[in-house]
């Protein structure tokens, strides 16, 4: 089971961090730009890439951005709200690490995190502000009966 689910059915707090950390490689992109359909340029053609002042063809930012429902699905996080910062491109190969801290979390579960995406320079490259909801009691203990039945739909372990 993953270490988040854990801390999840334990109860999260305000302060709780997670990382996580992925290598992006130009199959990724391809796997992104087929289910979106977002074939800009930028990410295939170095010319155009180039013509934008970058080192080649770069990642799509929300692929790079989606590193966050990794975490979010492991807490069961109900999102209603994202707001991307995109601050330097991601480079095929380049491998980011999401820090994810929740920063409230009012009486109703509502909470706000902040993510922050850094490359293996320590640049960060984006930051993004969440709100959501997170489980309650009754969920909680759903994800815990879910975990003791071997937690089958869950790939990360």
């Amino acid at each position: 089971m993953s270490e988040i689910r854990k801390e999840t059915i334990r109860g999260l707090k305000v302060g709780d961090t997670f990382t996580i950390s992925r290598k992006f490689s130009e199959q990724d992109m391809l796997n992104f730009a087929n289910i979106t359909r977002d074939y800009n340029p930028i990410h295939f053609d170095n010319r155009f890439a180039q013509l934008k002042n970058l080192n080649g063809r770069i990642c799509h930012g929300l692929l790079v951005g989606s590193m966050l429902t990794e975490i979010g699905g492991q807490i069961g996080w109900l999102a209603s709200g994202m707001n991307f910062r995109f601050k330097k491109p991601v480079y095929f190969g380049d491998t980011i690490i999401c820090t994810f801290t929740i920063t409230d979390i009012d009486n109703n579960n509502r909470a706000r995190a902040r993510v922050v995406y850094q490359n293996n320079e320590g640049i960060t490259v984006l930051e993004a502000d969440l709100t959501g909801i997170l489980p309650g009691t009754l969920e909680r203990r759903v994800l815990s009966a879910m975990v003791e039945e071997g937690d089958p739909t869950n790939k990360i372990r």
